[in-house]
């Protein structure tokens, strides 16, 4: 099978196994801490088996960057140290956009929270129903995962989602190219564009970068709106 006919193929059978069997919530929080602590090993270029081998801090910026921000040695940092048994995570249900978030960046700056919220909602559902030549596709269930795929990279879990589906429809190619764009996008090189779905339209593939930055500036400001809130209760 092709790249394409092998994702709608895993995708279809996602779905029929949704219909047969739900996953318990033990089974999908021991899938998203397996997806969590892997993502910790997923480096620019590849990634690395050996995380003892392989430092984030030995990283620096490139000359060509640096000279356009006043610290070239600030830059993204993983939310814990790979190895650890115990990696923090931050669970969705106990501080949504929706149901907290949304509510306290409004009341900190008038109506910044519905022009945010639209355009998480715009990215979120954009989509042509098309997979490359296919037409009528249904992509909800591959949108989901690379929004919370992108999430799970910043320890965010959803208790209603099962992270097997990550595995099974985002290919180390992709993984790879996510990680870089979100966290190192001063990294993100046409190589790297080019390697994943090379059969995808480029309104597709740009469609995914979108995708991912709006997901990575929800999760941050998830973080920072919870600090927020604790500080102020």
């Amino acid at each position: 099978l092709s790249e394409l006919e092998a994702l709608m193929e895993r995708m279809k059978r996602l779905q029929e196994d949704k219909e047969d069997e739900d996953a318990s919530q033990e089974e999908m929080a021991t899938r998203f801490e397996k997806e969590k602590k892997e993502s910790l090993l997923v480096i620019s270029g590849g990634i690395c088996a050996f995380p003892v081998q392989f430092s984030f801090d030995d990283e620096i910026v490139s000359t060509d960057v640096s000279r356009y921000v006043e610290d070239p040695g600030f830059g993204y940092k993983d939310f814990a140290r790979r190895g650890e048994d115990h990696l923090p995570t931050f669970r969705a249900q106990d501080y949504t956009w929706e149901n907290h978030g949304f509510s306290l960046v409004n009341r900190l700056y008038s109506d910044i929270g519905h022009l945010l919220d639209e355009k998480f909602r715009m990215v979120y559902n954009l989509t042509y129903n098309t997979m490359a030549t296919h037409e009528d596709v249904d992509t909800t269930t591959l949108r989901r995962a690379l929004f919370n795929y992108v999430h799970c990279m910043y320890g965010i879990r959803y208790d209603d989602y099962d992270y097997g589906e990550v595995n099974q429809l985002l290919e180390r190619s992709l993984k790879v190219y996510i990680k870089t764009v979100t966290c190192y996008p001063e990294r993100t090189t046409k190589r790297m564009y080019d390697s994943y779905w090379r059969q995808f339209k480029h309104s597709e593939k740009v469609h995914v970068n979108l995708l991912l930055m709006e997901a990575r500036m929800q999760a941050e400001l998830l973080y920072a709106l919870r600090a927020i809130t604790r500080h102020l209760t």
